[in-house]
């Protein structure tokens, strides 16, 4: 009787357990329902955008100059931009051109593109692409 007694005037009745329990439960539940609405909204709402990119070769045009080829896939009317570099026989980067390349109506579109270049390239092709 006595625990029960110290219990009671410290607010730890059978009743405060089970309210606790209660309280854990809704708080987990309410948890696990934003981590489902998220994953949910994330995984099936959110468009699937890809871009897909291919190197096709370089020509050496003069020594200040490379074409660089290059083909890009991507959803029809998506726009994308692309970083592409001119190396040298020791990889240093020797021209860098970044390029906006409009929409276009086919899936694969390929490009070519020149880039100036401070010493005669022995590669050209794409660093990175990204839809803008």
């Amino acid at each position: 009787m006595v625990n029960s007694a110290v219990a009671e005037r410290y607010g730890r009745t059978p009743v405060d357990g089970r309210r606790r329990v209660v309280l854990a439960a809704v708080a987990g539940a309410a948890v696990l329902a934003v981590v489902i609405a998220w994953v949910v909204w994330v995984g099936l709402f959110t468009p699937g955008a890809s871009l897909e990119t291919r190197d096709l070769g370089y020509v050496n045009q003069t020594d200040d100059t490379v074409d660089i080829r290059f083909e890009v896939t991507t959803e029809p009317g998506t726009p994308v931009s692309c970083a592409l570099q001119a190396l040298n026989a020791q990889f240093a980067i020797v021209g860098w051109k970044v390029v906006d390349l409009p929409p276009g109506e086919a899936r694969t579109h390929a490009y070519v593109e020149n880039v100036r270049v401070t010493e005669p390239a022995v590669t050209g092709l794409i660093y990175r692409c990204w839809l803008t």
